[in-house]
């Protein structure tokens, strides 16, 4: 989990006190990570917009990418290109290639008893 400080209007600190008082939130933490995982599952275009800068910057991979932005791969993928954002080759860690291998083994290349020769069965 990460930490982060910052400053906030006086009026907004004492409703957040207020509403830990009253029992709404556990804590000033609870209450601002509530707030801001409200934000972003209101508001797609700027979580996907993050997930696209963190991407750019290369400090994501693409499946972190898609699950910041609440979206497949593949999906994911096409997103980037139309930002522009030039799509990088190659497993980056070791989730990754547990995630490929994962999605490979699932893959059905089975073509016996199709019929046809050489067709990837449907």
């Amino acid at each position: 989990m990460a930490r982060i400080t910052g400053s906030y209007p006086d009026d907004l600190d004492l409703l957040i006190e207020g509403a830990v008082e009253a029992g709404v939130f556990s804590g000033k933490s609870d209450a601002l990570r509530k707030f801001v995982r409200e934000y972003f599952e209101d508001h797609e275009n700027e979580r996907i917009t993050a997930a696209v800068a963190l991407y750019e910057r290369e400090q994501i991979t693409l499946g972190d990418a898609a699950r910041l932005a609440d979206v497949d791969r593949w999906t994911m993928r096409d997103i980037l290109r139309e930002h522009g954002v030039e799509l990088r080759l190659g497993l980056v860690d070791e989730d990754n290639v547990a995630y490929e291998g994962e999605v490979a083994s699932e893959l059905n290349f089975d073509d016996q008893g199709s019929g046809n020769e050489g067709s990837p069965a449907k």
